[in-house]
């Protein structure tokens, strides 16, 4: 089982936004729920009632070695080299900031909600992930009146990750880090948009980029996909 929990590349973002919302990254080869919506931006050159959607082209497949490897530095110099104050914590600095997520008080009643595929409350949004289908073996709380963090947790309620999205969330592009419940960086994320993501791990190394329902590597090769995209 802690294999199973080991390969979940996390990110459960709900956006606090209208009320839709997005589960950002939390893979397993077995499964994956993921809902999304477009952002819409301000158009500077027009007036300030009028929107245009974010729009970033994938071209991951089309561009040159040279050009992968560009991007991929670009996006690890934003996510590690200019957040990097922001971004670690000692371990009793994550306690503090985090101690009363450590334990869901209110584990049975969230296992159930969840397994039962109840994704929202007035309280908070969630989702549920299953080992072959069928077991619940971790479920996810954003709080709405903490929309820029998301917990993890076991079935008995105990915090196994905690994401930390950047201020932009939840519009594009933001970042999205993911630590352990010792306050150590799992996982970073890019999102430069709803379909586009620069996944990176702890030891500031490229994973791949997920376009939809797809994770490419630095090579353009297929390594990881994912349902209900």
């Amino acid at each position: 089982m802690k294999k199973i929990l080991s390969i979940f590349f996390a990110i459960f973002v709900c956006a606090g936004l209208n009320p839709a919302y997005s589960v950002e990254e939390i893979y397993s080869l077995e499964e994956v729920d993921t809902v999304s919506q477009n952002v819409s931006v301000n158009d500077n050159k027009k007036s300030e009632n009028e929107t245009l959607k974010a729009e970033v082209t994938f071209d991951w497949l089309d561009i040159t070695q040279e050009q992968k490897e560009e991007l991929i530095s670009s996006f690890k110099s934003r996510l590690f080299d200019e957040n990097t104050s922001k971004i670690y914590f000692t371990k009793d600095e994550f306690k503090k900031t985090f101690a009363q997520y450590f334990k869901d008080r209110e584990y049975k009643y969230h296992y159930m909600l969840t397994n039962n595929g109840v994704t929202e409350d007035e309280d908070a949004k969630y989702c549920a992930f299953y080992y072959k289908k069928n077991t619940l073996v971790m479920y996810a709380i954003q709080y709405k009146n903490n929309p820029k963090n998301a917990f993890y947790y076991t079935a008995f309620g105990k915090m196994y990750y905690t994401d930390v999205m950047s201020e932009e969330y939840p519009n594009f592009p933001y970042t999205s880090m993911q630590y352990d419940r010792k306050g150590k960086l799992k996982s970073a994320i890019y999102f430069a948009s709803k379909d586009i993501q620069y996944m990176f791990g702890a030891d500031k190394e490229f994973q791949g980029v997920w376009y939809k329902e797809k994770m490419y590597d630095k090579n353009g090769k297929v390594v990881l996909t994912r349902s209900n995209w």
